[in-house]
């Protein structure tokens, strides 16, 4: 993994873990279901923006450098089976 890549998915990822934080505060204190779940929803944007950095820094890292050796099958599959997970 990049240098870049690691710094900005754990400073994303530090950012989340306040606002899962805040989120569990507000289910505690009875807040507004529907704000409770705009937070959730924001929480669930923000991850999603953590993967597309990992996949950015894996395609420009790992998958070019090895597309063209005997792995290129492996590495297709490995990047199309990401996306029929969600």
């Amino acid at each position: 993994m990049q240098q870049h890549t690691q710094t900005q998915a754990i400073n994303r990822l530090k950012i989340i873990e306040g606002h899962i934080k805040k989120v569990r505060e507000m289910v505690e204190e009875g807040a507004y279901c529907p704000d409770v779940i705009q937070q959730s929803q924001a929480v669930q944007g923000a991850l999603k923006k953590v993967d597309e950095v990992m996949l950015h820094g894996h395609l420009h890292s790992c998958v070019l450098s090895d597309i063209h050796g005997s792995q290129k099958e492996k590495l297709i599959e490995e990047i199309i089976s990401l996306f029929q997970k969600t």
